[in-house]
């Protein structure tokens, strides 16, 4: 028997309509007003930019563009972004000192966008005629990338930086202004210690600092760390509605209501109905990959006739698009909602899809986005309403939880675009009453969480204070603990608390001959190769022993062997196991038992790890061999996107394995170098001639060698026609005039006899 409902307006609310609001007069800074250069003024204000708002007046009080450091922890769409942009091109432009700056993000992605966003800057001129110039730093972690120091600002991800530092890029030393984006990330256990030691690092720079975060709970103690001004607010360009929906009407964290007609008997797809009608766009937040599609797919069905023709016109080229860029059964999927105005977003996904995604959405040509949290630590994806559907969580240790406050507001703070939408509203679905009253507490009306320093486990810091030493940002005991008073742990607890888990690495690093310690602590070669490779000093430890162990035991190691050994360390992340896997990994182990350099036995706790640690290498064995991506996707239950983030850990691990080999003299070195190429391209041994030609993937390179034509002096004899035929015309005329055989306008003209 179905809970009866409770009728709403037994929780005391009113209509919106009846509820008068007070505001306080807003401050408002005209830009021209502003001690900023005169090209940077007539910038913003070319682009409609012409007044701040209150928190970015309230920053600029503080004494934002007089030095000082800012922790700016105010909403979503605020206008953060244009608060480190006027510090980063005030430094830049500044005729007195040389200025660089530094844009850190958390996430890829973010870093792209923010990148695509300054390269309007070379609108600005500087006083030497030159356009202000951008570049961004993402990739190889080993690498000084001195070519960067030619750009005034820099967009990096945390780790990049900390790679950069690492390997004494000389640019470092110029940088003038740092941001760091997101700064609550501090409180994550993967990224968290990173960006702390990051920061630790370049404020002994004395560089200007400028935090940004959405509200925290103890942005305080943030700006204390960074000796910094805290610039707190609330306020939004776009009103905020946050509210719960139960029964026909979302209640509101201000008692007021609003009726929802009901389009479907999912709530939720009732509440995207609403808004889709008004005009608006909706993101769905989902607790699991599984269940955003199967939302968006639902959402597809249910909204497809509430789009006009020109609409339905647009996504349909749009899904020719996504279907394009796989034959995976995941993009026919996406694509099937995307012809129906939604599309589900998750890292499973290959990052063409997502770009078509979000690029569909931003143009307003698809509706409603369902997806995992992780659009919500990032991208900026506003829209009218957002719906949490799944606020809980799967934890390996504790089953289905409550997400934090922290990312509810984060979640909250994507409802409302500006310039486009009159409001936002951030919408949760309840059940029952009682879930209702639930939801109200403990997140609507509910402030953020504090955050709190993640760096005092081993594994978060084994890998920092090698670099610390190898760095030279400490050479003794002493100094090594004077580095960590200058972390944000050490304004949160006492720096001796870490002690014992200090020594406790510094033996570990002793014991494992990268560092030295006598009469201070010194870095061996190998130790600074580990810290240069950015690799977890304990991954680099087990490689090295492997390779030994390969070489003593005289093992007939082949691919597998190598890519287990990789599996095994702490940078790659284990894939999980299901419930069909133990047995096909079971029969799997036994087949190549020679191929492996231990095998716990079955009766110990060690052997389940051992399972996911073979799943994993599996992916990558049927990668580098050139198996379907569809079928992989069948086989490990893992996403397309999941192969490609698989395969690129895979690579810098196995190049660190590569260099480590070649570093000490091992037989393997000369494998894992092979190895390399074969995980960087997906293919086998003799194609990697072929596949190293931009746009010749592994399924083309297989059809051309299968076809004879075996390496790139073959292709560059080969009749124009014939590659044609087998790889398709435009690709053909591209791959052609790339090998320097570019056929003339009349063979051009046949070519298209095969497109």
């Amino acid at each position: 028997m179905g809970l009866k409902k409770k009728p709403v307006h037994d929780a005391g609310f009113i209509p919106a309509n009846k509820i008068n609001k007070t505001t306080r007069p807003e401050k408002r800074i005209k830009i021209q007003d502003l001690n900023l250069p005169n090209p940077v003024k007539k910038f913003y204000m070319d682009s409609g930019i012409t007044y701040l708002y209150p928190p970015q007046s309230d920053a600029i009080d503080a004494g934002l563009l007089e030095g000082k450091n800012i922790v700016a922890a105010i909403p979503t769409a605020s206008g953060k972004t244009l608060l480190a942009e006027f510090v980063m091109l005030q430094s830049v432009l500044d005729e007195t000192k040389k200025g660089k700056a530094l844009y850190i993000v958390p996430l890829r992605a973010l870093a792209t966008e923010k990148y695509d966003r300054f390269l309007g800057f070379e609108a600005i001129k500087k006083r030497d005629g030159r356009a202000v110039s951008t570049g961004i730093a993402t990739g190889d972690f080993d690498s000084r990338d001195e070519w960067l120091g030619n750009f005034d600002i820099i967009v990096a991800t945390s780790e990049k930086v900390d790679s950069l530092l690492r390997n004494s890029s000389h640019w470092m030393h110029e940088i003038t202004v740092v941001i760091a984006d997101e700064v609550h990330l501090i409180d994550s256990p993967d990224r968290g210690p990173t960006l702390e030691i990051v920061l630790a690092k370049l404020m002994k720079q004395k560089p200007q600092i400028i935090a940004l975060s959405a509200t925290i709970g103890n942005a305080w103690e943030v700006a204390k760390w960074l000796t910094a001004e805290l610039v707190l607010s609330e306020w939004r360009p776009i009103g905020l509605k946050e509210g719960v929906f139960f029964g026909s009407a979302i209640n509101f964290g201000d008692r007021s209501q609003r009726h929802v007609r009901e389009f479907h008997k999912d709530s939720a797809i009732s509440l995207v109905a609403d808004t889709i009608k008004e005009g608006g766009q909706c993101l769905v937040f989902e607790s699991s990959r599984k269940n955003s599609e199967g939302m968006a797919g639902r959402l597809g069905v249910s909204i497809s006739n509430l789009l006009d023709h020109d609409a339905k016109e647009k996504l349909h080229v749009l899904a020719a698009q996504v279907r394009e860029t796989s034959e995976v059964d995941t993009a026919k999927k996406l694509a099937m909602c995307v012809e129906n105005g939604s599309a589900f977003h998750h890292a499973g996904l290959i990052s063409e899809q997502r770009k078509l995604i979000e690029g569909g959405f931003r143009n307003g040509i698809i509706k409603v986005i369902s997806s995992t949290p992780t659009l919500a630590a990032g991208l900026n994806l506003p829209a009218r309403r957002v719906i949490i559907k799944g606020y809980r969580r799967y934890d390996v240790n504790f089953g289905q939880v409550p997400i934090p406050v922290l990312e509810y507001k984060q979640m909250a703070g994507r409802a409302g675009r500006p310039g486009l939408d009159p409001y936002g509203e951030s919408v949760l679905v309840a059940k029952t009453y009682d879930e209702l009253d639930e939801l109200m507490k403990q997140y609507v009306l509910a402030g953020a969480e504090n955050i709190w320093s993640k760096l005092g486990s081993e594994n978060a810091l084994r890998t920092h204070i090698l670099s610390i030493i190898v760095t030279g940002f400490a050479r003794n005991m002493n100094e090594l603990m004077e580095f960590i008073r200058a972390t944000f742990y050490s304004t949160q607890q006492e720096p001796w608390s870490l002690k014992i888990v200090i020594n406790n690495i510094i033996s570990f690093l002793v014991e494992k001959e990268m560092i030295i310690q006598k009469e201070g602590l010194f870095a061996t070669r190998l130790g600074e190769m580990v810290s240069r490779l950015y690799i977890d000093p304990l991954s680099a430890s087990l490689l090295v022993e492997g390779m030994k162990k390969i070489d003593e035991k005289e093992i007939d190691y082949n691919e597998l062997t190598l890519l287990h050994l990789l599996a095994t360390t702490p940078d790659m992340r284990q894939l999980y196991l299901r419930s069909n896997d133990y047995n096909w990994l079971g029969d799997f182990i036994m087949d190549h038992h020679t191929e492996f350099l231990h095998i716990p036995p079955q009766f110990k706790v060690d052997y389940e790890w051992f399972l996911s640690q073979v799943k994993t290498a599996c992916v990558m064995l049927d990668w580098i061999n050139e198996k379907k991506e569809e079928d992989m996707v069948k086989k490990f239950g893992i996403g397309e996107g999941d192969i490609r983030a698989l395969s690129e850990t895979t690579l810098w691990l196995v190049h660190s394995m590569a260099q480590l080999g070649e570093f000490q003299k091992r037989r393997s070195a000369g494998k894992a170098r092979e190895l390399e190429k074969r995980v960087e391209y997906g293919a086998s041994p003799e194609l990697l001639d072929l596949i190293q030609i931009r746009g010749i993937g592994r399924v083309r390179a297989r059809k051309l060698f299968d076809s004879g034509i075996k390496d790139m002096e073959a292709l560059r004899i080969s009749e124009p026609a014939k590659v044609a035929k087998i790889i398709g015309t435009k690709v053909a005329i591209r791959v052609l005039k790339q090998i320097g055989t570019t056929p003339p306008e009349e063979e051009q003209r046949k070519l298209q006899d095969f497109g």
